[in-house]
């Protein structure tokens, strides 16, 4: 059976690379494409933007456009996402989410909906990034004492939001397999006369640049050795592959608020 499918923010990078996957897919098909309504290629074919025109017309009427569909992915910005959300309750419509830089509060909306609609929400859809937060976990546990740890991204130069999301999962995960609040043990900078470093915290460094798709490293420094775990994007087609296994879970999946964890069966 055909699925239909909804992309938010298609003419942006992760739109396009949406649609390059969605239109490889035998099981799914593009139903609706949503921009903003003071975008200029409103009303052009979605498919154009990647050279398959496809007749689906991009719309910012997010009511009508979900009407018809199974579930949206969404990887835009958090007020859209939101947004798009409170388009996709009236209908039952599923959704993927991979918007990054979410407040609490917002991300307290997307928690409420979940009781209504089965959601996947992941700050990194790349199979590859989901195993590296295994492996952190487990290096975590083992490498407890003794170890200074740092976590490092680079990401391109419209990327708003820093520290990454997967920086901040990262940091989660080893931060909860050492027992430890990464609300209070975490460093987001160092400048200056800072002293010697707290062995109790965990380091950020981000840098930003060019067209760097994404790249993540989590380092255990002790003396004598480090443990560096590493994952590098060099195209965005693995998070649109792993978006649409996202919403083939949801689509056999009751209401909910689920990761990638859960889609891949790592826990």
């Amino acid at each position: 059976m055909m699925r239909r499918v909804a992309i938010a923010g298609t003419t942006g990078r992760m739109g396009r690379a949406l649609l390059e996957a969605l239109f490889e897919a035998p099981d799914l098909r593009l139903q609706a494409a949503l921009e903003q309504a003071d975008h200029p290629f409103i009303g052009r074919d979605a498919g154009e933007l990647v050279g398959n025109a496809c007749g689906v017309k991009i719309s910012s009427d997010v009511t009508a456009a979900l009407a018809q569909c199974d579930v949206l992915i969404d990887f835009t910005r958090p007020e859209g996402t939101l947004a798009h959300l409170r388009g996709c309750l009236p209908h039952g419509v599923r959704m993927v989410i991979g918007t990054t830089g979410m407040t609490p509060v917002q991300r307290a909306q997307v928690v409420e909906a979940a009781a209504r609609l089965g959601i996947v929400m992941a700050p990194n859809m790349s199979v590859g990034v989901n195993l590296l937060l295994r492996l952190v976990e487990v290096a975590a546990t083992v490498l407890q004492e003794g170890y200074d740890v740092e976590v490092l991204e680079a990401h391109h130069r419209f990327k708003v939001d820093a520290p990454s999301g997967t920086a901040l999962a990262l940091g989660e995960a080893i931060a909860k397999a050492m027992g430890r609040d990464l609300s209070t043990c975490a460093v987001y900078g160092r400048e200056g006369h800072t002293g010697e470093r707290n062995p109790g915290t965990i380091g950020f460094a981000t840098v930003r640049g060019g067209d760097i798709v994404g790249d993540h490293t989590a380092l255990f420094a002790g003396v004598g050795e480090r443990l560096e775990l590493t994952h590098k994007a060099s195209s965005r087609a693995t998070f649109a592959q792993g978006a649409l296994r996202a919403a083939r879970y949801l689509l056999e999946s009751p209401a909910g608020l689920y990761d990638m964890q859960d889609v891949l069966g790592l826990r």
